[in-house]
């Protein structure tokens, strides 16, 4: 018995530790993004981010180095937004051209910018030049992330009428580009409409799909009424499932590591859920912090550490820092904080531990922040 409980206790004592070790952080204001659909989207390993960020009364796509900060431009018209970034300093995201298009697929309109009737299309920026990748023959698409390999994936117009009639913009698919050629990937249970959010370095992807929304999301960044979180790989589907019938943020996979870790949202018995999928565990639901009533899981990285926001019964937001079983507030591991941010959404985690997400200053302005392990 003795050694039960010998075990037990060193076992505890463990597990405090871990807890207790956990790196503080120096914060780092990355300056005003402007409305909340503004701000650092993606940290690679190196330390680049990639964002975008109000500039002359547009939207722009922005690059983050160590706090420095760079506008690296469009494709015409007057907004961009750069959404994923790999190691190898290849960036991509959504940029309006100078051709004309009727629909807001991006949703700059719904974020409060003018609407210029410029088409929206995907963009891969690398050395300094911004590319043009291609459609499903629609008008607009959108990159989202693109891995070590080169693959971009995202979603796109394929210049269908989609089946709900109220549905503002054309039928949409979720895609992958290789080599700078785009393919669909299919969707489930008859759903018309995807998106493909993150791919990691081994080709996996992931992402949802579901019905088209009456109206932009401007927290998604899509028209998508996410129904089903989902995972592609060698060409096949997965639906990852859901927690319960609850919920207001819908099932959506956010983001894979290059360990098959995925994180998301979805519906639980109660409320939204951030959660962790793993082939051998399932859906495991992550929780809340203390008194908050929803959370989303929104990045993961290669050593399963996993960034998101908690939201109590005002939708006042926290981020977190998941890690070991034990999520955390973000704000009470802070070292330094110079500019006194509140950091309410952990967007994206590298592998050396640094954070990226946005924040409010005393004056109640959206900033993105960066937060280093001290």
């Amino acid at each position: 018995m003795k050694s039960i409980l010998t075990s037990i206790a060193a076992s505890s004592l463990l597990a405090a530790l871990a807890i207790a070790q956990t790196p503080r952080y120096d914060v780092i204001d990355l300056g005003a993004v402007g409305v909340p659909t503004g701000g650092p989207y993606a940290i690679a390993n190196n330390g680049l981010v990639g964002g975008a960020a109000i500039s002359s009364g547009a939207m722009r796509a922005v690059l983050w180095y160590k706090g420095l900060k760079m506008d690296i431009g469009t494709l015409g018209g007057p907004n961009s937004a750069a959404l994923g970034v790999n190691d190898r300093r290849q960036i991509v995201g959504e940029a309006e051209t100078l051709a004309p298009n009727g629909d807001d697929f991006c949703g700059f309109n719904a974020s409060g910018f003018p609407h210029s009737g410029a088409t929206c299309r995907p963009f891969l920026w690398q050395n300094g030049v911004m590319t043009q990748l291609p459609t499903l023959g629609g008008g607009s698409a959108v990159a989202t992330m693109i891995n070590n390999r080169g693959e971009v994936v995202g979603q796109s117009e394929n210049g269908m009428r989609d089946p709900d009639p109220a549905c503002p913009v054309s039928q949409f698919k979720p895609v992958i580009w290789e080599n700078g050629k785009i393919q669909e990937l299919p969707t489930v249970a008859g759903d018309p409409d995807g998106v493909a959010a993150w791919i990691n370095d081994n080709g996996q992807v992931v992402g949802s799909s579901g019905a088209c929304a009456p109206a932009f999301d401007p927290n998604a960044g899509n028209y998508l009424v996410e129904n089903h979180a989902l995972l592609w790989e060698n060409g096949k589907v997965t639906d990852l499932g859901n927690l319960g019938t609850q919920g207001f943020a819908g099932n959506h996979a956010c983001e894979i590591n290059n360990q098959g870790q995925v994180v998301g949202h979805t519906n639980s018995d109660t409320s939204t859920r951030g959660y962790l999928w793993t082939r051998a565990t399932g859906m495991q639901n992550l929780g809340t912090l203390s008194g908050d009533f929803a959370s989303l899981a929104i990045g993961i990285n290669d050593g399963g550490e996993v960034v998101g926001v908690s939201v109590d019964g005002n939708f006042n937001e926290r981020a977190f820092l998941w890690e070991k079983g034990v999520m955390q507030d973000l704000n009470a591991l802070i070292a330094s904080n110079p500019s006194g941010l509140q950091l309410q959404v952990g967007s994206s985690i590298n592998s050396s531990g640094e954070i990226i997400g946005v924040a409010q200053n005393s004056a109640g302005e959206t900033h993105g922040f960066l937060a280093t392990p001290h």
